[in-house]
């Protein structure tokens, strides 16, 4: 991958369940083909993207070459409304949170989370996933936090 600002544009699409190794080869032909033909205004977008965890799409734009415009950031959304059918995942339910428990993704909706807290299922040391970051120096110390620093805690009223 070429060098990437640490301030690029990111948006982190998280899918319904682990995709297979089949699976992610053939979204990484896809996300490659889309990164390589994405504009705004006609400008080509130094565009990237990443796969996490079998599970999140990350797609990346430098912005220090073109700014994504709005069109541009339709563009993505309507090729991952693409991948979701293909590939028979929803990308774009953000009412379920990730976590890693036993090096395994798992997701709890969020209405689901203090009661899995509170009965012990998760603490505040379990690892959750933040995918509300924005730009890609983020992605590597802040993307898997500890659920008490994560901004879902302070929305929680853990018994003591």
């Amino acid at each position: 991958m070429e060098t990437l600002a640490p301030d690029s544009k990111i948006w982190i699409y998280q899918a319904d369940r682990n995709l297979s190794e089949a699976e992610v080869n053939r979204l990484e032909h896809e996300l490659a083909g889309f990164c390589s033909s994405w504009t705004a205004h006609n400008h080509q977008l130094k565009a990237h993207y990443s796969i996490q965890y079998q599970r999140f799409i990350v797609l990346i734009v430098d912005e220090t070459h073109t700014d994504a415009s709005g069109c541009s950031i339709d563009k993505s959304v309507a090729f991952l409304k693409m991948v979701s059918d293909q590939f028979q995942i929803s990308l774009f339910d953000r009412m379920y949170m990730a976590y890693l428990k036993n090096n395994t993704v798992h997701t709890l909706h969020l209405s689901e989370v203090e009661t899995a807290l509170n009965n012990g299922h998760i603490d505040g040391n379990t690892l959750f996933f933040n995918t509300t970051l924005q730009r890609l120096a983020e992605l590597e110390n802040n993307f898997l936090v500890p659920l008490q620093t994560h901004w879902l805690y302070k929305r929680l009223s853990p018994k003591s």
